[in-house]
């Protein structure tokens, strides 16, 4: 799986990290999420699926592989 975030579409929600910690986190002046892991580990793929479900603004895209 690889994991794009279009950062200019994200409304700083932070579902995202809430989800998945290990993968997505938040910029500090702005709350705009930020990709830690672009090719996350199988383990984390579910995390990942429910950050980009959630995600209001659906600035999280999954390309599976």
């Amino acid at each position: 799986m690889r994991v794009e975030l279009d950062e200019p579409k994200c409304v700083a929600s932070g579902q995202c990290v809430v989800a998945a910690p290990e993968v997505f986190d938040q910029r500090d002046d702005d709350g705009v999420a930020i990709l830690l892991d672009e090719e996350p580990a199988a383990e984390l793929h579910d995390g990942v699926r429910e950050a980009a479900a959630v995600c209001p603004a659906a600035a999280i895209r999954l390309v599976e592989r």
